[in-house]
């Protein structure tokens, strides 16, 4: 029989597609990645394999996830839209690489994904296989079978006895990682309604939030975040802690309508609580650390590097010089950061680094100001000269 790697889930669309494929004669062999979504991993191997498939690979990619993945963006200040911290996006080309790793070494020709054909999981996936092995070849199910919705395809599950968690009354497709939440379909399809509260997988709402605020206290080092309050928690220990202060006072939500890159618009909800967080730690430390002219030009890099995750193109060589330079950008990005968390609020409470490019002496217009102010009239003259009116 011929053997495809699918990128199993458990959801849904997985599910469906291990049946699918089998009926065409394949040997399906399922890559399950925990990327830290809390999911029962027992129990979606017992899914698989009681779906029809030959072999399930489960693969812990946490710590791979936040080092090589996560962290990248977080230095970056990668946010696609304003509003969308990438999670799954992240989380994409990291699966590509091993459903990549496993065909070699479960010698098959093609892999497979549940991805649909209005999304963006789908050039995710095969470009970064592509990039990695041109000569595989690549199966989308969802794109070609004859299903033309998901109520359609809860119903070939009941048909075919295949153990699904969602039904027809909460139709939402949710992907789960540990830096964030993915969530569409249903209700959220039409963008004049607000999100039901059902949708939402780990955050408090604000009316519901601690009348008292939070305060936490962020140390980075080179642009890594290291302790909370003062301790070590490792890298993982670290962001579900985070998750946990950020969702309890309603940190992380964001309702966004997003321009995919198949040219259409979509309506998803996403909840990143400790993203949210360290983000505004980090932005928060380089405005600090950084000169003018560095932070200003870094802005437009984290638009373009948000967008080549975004794309599906963390393999990119454009990426990869990418990160040199931001790599450079963080030399100094060192310090800590004392936030308040409050009913969807995450401000800035105290700041302090080493290397602070805040001079207070040059600042005050109290007592010790060692600002000549009297160089400003010759400063504006020369700044100006080239905006003046033609001399006549």
């Amino acid at each position: 029989m011929k053997k495809v790697i699918l990128a199993y889930s458990g959801g849904l669309d997985t599910s469906c597609c291990v049946q699918w494929l089998k009926d065409r004669g394949y040997e399906v062999i399922c890559l399950v990645a925990d990327l830290g979504q809390g999911d029962n991993f027992e129990k979606i191997e017992k899914r698989a394999l009681f779906g029809g498939a030959a072999k399930v690979y489960i693969k812990d990619l946490r710590k791979e996830f936040v080092e090589d993945f996560v962290y990248p963006s977080l230095k970056a200040n990668a946010l696609y839209e304003g509003k969308y911290y990438l999670a799954t996006a992240l989380g994409r080309p990291l699966i590509a690489k091993y459903l990549v790793e496993l065909a070699h070494k479960e010698k098959a020709l093609v892999i497979a994904h549940g991805c649909t054909g209005k999304g963006n999981d789908q050039v995710r996936f095969e470009v970064t296989a592509r990039i990695l092995d041109s000569g595989l070849d690549v199966i989308a199910p969802v794109r070609i079978w004859e299903f033309k919705s998901r109520e359609e395809e809860i119903e070939y599950a009941i048909k075919k006895k295949i153990p699904i968690d969602v039904t027809k009354k909460k139709p939402y497709s949710i992907d789960k990682n540990l830096w964030g939440v993915s969530i569409e379909s249903g209700a959220l399809e039409d963008p004049g309604l607000e999100p039901p509260p059902g949708c939402y997988q780990w955050t408090k709402s604000a009316d519901k939030a601690p009348t008292r605020p939070s305060f936490i206290e962020i140390a980075f080092e080179k642009g890594v975040p290291k302790k909370i309050n003062g301790k070590h928690y490792g890298d993982i220990g670290l962001i579900n802690k985070l998750n946990k202060a950020g969702a309890e006072n309603a940190i992380g939500r964001s309702d966004l309508i997003e321009n995919r890159l198949v040219g259409i618009k979509s309506r998803e909800i996403y909840e990143a609580p400790a993203a949210a967080i360290l983000y505004a730690a980090h932005k928060e430390l380089e405005d600090l650390v950084l000169d003018r002219e560095l932070a200003h030009y870094k802005q437009g890099i984290s638009l373009k590097y948000a967008e080549l995750i975004y794309n599906g193109l963390w393999y990119s060589r454009l990426k990869g010089a990418l990160d040199k330079f931001i790599e450079e950008t963080q030399k100094h990005v060192t310090g800590t950061i004392r936030l308040k968390l409050y009913k969807s609020a995450c401000t800035v409470a105290r700041r302090s680094s080493p290397y602070s490019l805040y001079k207070r002496e040059l600042a005050t217009y109290s007592k010790g100001d060692k600002f000549d102010q009297k160089f400003a009239e010759g400063f504006i003259r020369i700044f100006g000269m080239p905006f003046g009116s033609p001399t006549r």
